[in-house]
């Protein structure tokens, strides 16, 4: 609702040209904002304290010559000039009415913004390396993306959702190694285990389902013949030893084959995983592509053509320095082979290379220092560093009974999403995921997300959409019919205080989206929710919806309904559903 205060404003500055001269490049709506006493109206301007300067004239008589050129508006009783020049607007009952009006026709589209001529968005989210199932701690990732796809599509953007697969590079030898490791033992040969290879028990179970046709078991004594020491100081170099031996003794495509099989393995599980949180993608983009299609040579061709890199020690180096990194950063090592940064850039070259503008990876708080170096490698490719942005999502710390449940991926102790889900169900999963700032560490208590009280709030928000629903039935029941038009026409009824509180809560939602797009920020989403179940229960716990007055009942339902359609709304972006009955 803040466009009408925003058209007022709009309107009485085009009849005074000296004020709307000063007010050029001035964004109007963002003078508006919500009253947090309503008291003081339901909107207040600082408009006019902002062209104080430019006018050179006082803000209360600048706010005065605004007031007396307002034009009547069935919309706003009145305004006021409060403190050092703010204008108060006072909206009227009819202006809510309407608001009520939109929701009920918009539906499942209220709050929704028209498409936007751009920017076009790619969302990187997840892009957990498949070395293991995804914890609980990816499942924050995967819930915050999921969620800020969705803000942003309401927002009016186009949003291309993507998961960037790391099957290249090291991490996928030792994985390989590790089912090796394990395919031996279950054929009789024992070796020691890597202490820097994967242990957990879905390791064994990877090993026991790929295809291992032609490839024949070894004696233990050939695979650790000549092999460092399996201690906690060599434990890199042994792991890499064994990754050398397992391509000597089964030949480059062997290994490569239970190498590959492995990483679609877990590649597999976690599409279902995140499939089954409600969490897709448009596409899972695979890091060897970048060697196959050459990207990564073509991106090092750019800077080479713009005489970026330079060349030390036999390797080739990127001046990251020069754009504000603390130091450059090796493309390609001495040995010929590319690092992980040249693949990082290259990626990120190759997106804006299909036409996306705008670019934002969500990332763990790990990465920090990844932002810098990739602006840098965009800059220097030509592109502008700022179309990156980069969304850090802090830790989770999950608790059973009070006691922290430790996390590791290559030590087999954690609790997976999918144990997660299973234990509190995916509605309070993506819930409590998100009702944090991402930037904020995450401690998750099982006992309150398992909750049937007050005092889990997304039980809270879903029972008030479930209260909606056992009104209607309850109508139903009573041989009644909602009849739509006549609460329309007697909207003009609800006049009690819970009414007006739950109208005022209404007229929120579409600025709370838009809020939470701009600022990457679902929480706020959550906590108005949790704010407008509140009002909905206070109203219900006052007063009665199905009367005996017709005209008063179907106002009331009308109210109700408006209320159930922005709840199931709101909580459809949040990936969680809007239940009939609890």
């Amino acid at each position: 609702m803040k466009h009408i205060v925003a058209k007022q404003l709009k309107d009485a500055l085009a009849q005074l040209p000296a004020l709307e001269a000063a007010a050029a490049g001035l964004e109007i709506e963002a003078t508006v904002e919500r009253t947090r006493d309503p008291e003081h109206g339901d909107f207040a301007s600082n408009i006019a304290m902002r062209l104080a300067k430019p006018a050179r004239k006082s803000p209360r008589d600048i706010a005065a010559d605004i007031i007396a050129t307002l034009g009547d508006s069935a919309a706003v009783d009145k305004v006021e000039i409060a403190g050092p020049g703010f204008m108060n607007f006072y909206l009227s009952p009819t202006a809510f009415h309407d608001e009520l009006q939109a929701v009920l026709e918009a539906g499942d589209q209220y709050g929704r913004q028209a498409p936007k001529d751009g920017p076009k968005i790619l969302l990187e989210y997840v892009s957990a390396n498949p070395t293991g199932p995804l914890h609980v701690g990816h499942g924050r990732g995967a819930a915050y993306g999921a969620t800020l796809g969705n803000l942003l599509e309401a927002a009016g953007y186009e949003v291309h959702r993507e998961y960037y697969v790391n099957d290249g590079g090291r991490q996928m030898d030792i994985l390989g190694a590790s089912v090796w490791l394990r395919w031996l033992e279950e054929n009789g040969v024992s070796v020691p285990f890597p202490l820097g290879g994967y242990r957990g028990d879905y390791i064994r179970d990877i090993a026991l389902s790929i295809d291992t046709d032609g490839l024949t078991p070894v004696a233990a004594a050939d695979i650790i013949a000549g092999l460092p020491e399996n201690s906690e100081e060599n434990k890199d170099t042994y792991v890499d030893a064994l990754v050398a031996r397992a391509r000597e003794l089964h030949s480059v495509d062997g290994f490569d084959r239970i190498r590959q099989q492995s990483l679609e393995s877990i590649r597999d599980e976690i599409k279902d995983d995140l499939a089954e949180f409600g969490v897709t993608f448009d596409k899972w983009y695979s890091e060897q592509s970048l060697t196959k299609n050459n990207a990564i040579d073509d991106a090092i061709d750019v800077l080479r053509e713009r005489g970026v890199l330079y060349e030390k020690d036999g390797a080739t180096w990127f001046p990251s320095t020069d754009y504000g990194d603390d130091k450059d950063r090796v493309v390609i090592r001495d040995n010929g082979v590319k690092t992980y940064f040249a693949s990082d850039i290259a990626y990120h070259y190759e997106k804006r290379e299909r036409g996306f503008d705008h670019l934002i990876d969500i990332l763990g708080q790990d990465h920090h220092g990844y932002v810098t170096r990739v602006r840098a490698g965009l800059e220097a490719m030509g592109y502008r560093g700022e179309d990156l942005e980069v969304k850090l999502v802090q830790f989770v710390a999950l608790y059973r009974g009070g006691k922290k449940v430790q996390m590791s991926t290559r030590s087999g102790e954690f609790d997976t999403l999918r144990q997660l889900r299973a234990e509190v169900g995916n509605d309070a999963a993506r819930f409590y995921y998100v009702m944090r700032s991402n930037d904020q560490p995450l401690d998750f208590d099982l006992e309150i997300a398992t909750s049937q009280s007050n005092d889990n709030p997304v039980f809270y928000i879903q029972y008030a959409h479930a209260r909606v629903a056992s009104v209607f039935r309850q109508l139903t029941e009573k041989a009644l019919e909602w009849d739509q038009a006549v609460g329309r026409e007697s909207a003009a009824l609800l006049v009690e205080p819970q009414e007006k509180a739950l109208m005022s809560s209404l007229s929120r939602y579409p600025e709370v989206l838009e809020l939470a797009a701009n600022n990457r920020a679902p929480q706020h989403l959550v906590h108005y929710l949790r704010d407008l179940a509140n009002d909905f229960h206070t109203y219900y716990n006052a007063h009665g919806f199905i009367v005996d007055d017709a005209d008063l009942r179907n106002a009331r339902l009308y109210l109700i309904s408006a209320a159930r359609i922005v709840l199931a709304n709101g909580l459809e972006l949040l990936g969680v559903s809007a239940p009939e009955k609890m």
